[in-house]
């Protein structure tokens, strides 16, 4: 991989999916800042992975700006961005409160559009790599996912049309789309012995995910060897989204 001399911004940091790829990309030879809400946690992975990190409210435009521009102080130049910011509501529409569905469009949607905008604009002169989080759940109908698959969907279309405006800039946008991962933000499935069973027998390949997985992924996108990889979403769901078998 070609890791050498590259630095990455990583929103969302301290998350299973989130904190997994900053390790990886640590451990590939990338400076990384980290970035997020919950001060305490990024105080830690800073610790764990010798790593600067700045307090930041993803969904706001104006903070988003303030981070790269600190980012690009303290880097030098921004390679690439990864918005691994997510949350999870497990519930039909009727019974989604307004509350509920706009804090799902915010925390997964906004982020993402603001990870962009700002992105775009600070982004290192000779050009880089955005990397967004979807789900499966965008691809393929599963029942009471209606607020997360509207947000989710939504990140496919912005990678999309973001990777075409900024193709002349030398940005690559691509994202990612994963099942069910096992992570703290999904605990109530995998914690509950019947509920990860059902899910297991969701994924064609008779597994759920891991946080390594995801970051594989991540990876072969952001590295600049893929240069020609872009407005891609990658589905990383055991099969999930496009495989069915026989009972």
């Amino acid at each position: 991989m070609g890791f050498s001399g590259c630095s990455f911004v990583v929103i969302g940091s301290y998350g299973g999916i989130g904190s997994t790829i900053c390790k990886s990309l640590k451990s590939s030879g990338a400076e990384v800042l980290i970035a997020g809400k919950n001060l305490k946690k990024l105080e830690d992975l800073s610790s764990e992975i010798s790593a600067p990190y700045y307090q930041v409210d993803a969904s706001s435009f104006d903070q988003v700006d303030s981070l790269l521009e600190y980012s690009k102080s303290k880097l030098g130049k921004i390679s690439g961005i990864v918005n691994c910011c997510g949350s999870l509501l497990l519930k039909p529409a009727h019974l989604t409160s307004e509350t509920e569905y706009l804090s799902i469009i915010q925390t997964n949607l906004t982020t993402a559009f603001a990870s962009i905008r700002s992105g775009a604009k600070a982004m290192s002169p000779e050009g880089g790599s955005i990397l967004l989080i979807s789900s499966a759940a965008a691809n393929i109908g599963l029942s009471s996912h209606e607020a997360i698959a509207c947000a989710k969907a939504g990140i496919i279309g912005l990678t999309k049309s973001a990777a075409a405006t900024y193709a002349a800039k030398n940005i690559r946008v691509n994202c990612i789309a994963p099942g069910l991962v096992s992570t703290p933000l999904t605990a109530n499935i995998t914690k509950n012995e019947n509920a990860l069973k059902t899910s297991i027998s969701m994924h064609p390949i008779g597994k759920i995910g891991q946080p390594a997985d995801i970051a594989s992924g991540a990876l072969w996108l952001l590295d600049p060897l893929n240069s020609w990889v872009t407005g891609q979403t990658l589905v990383i769901d055991g099969g999930l989204s496009t495989l069915k078998t026989r009972p």
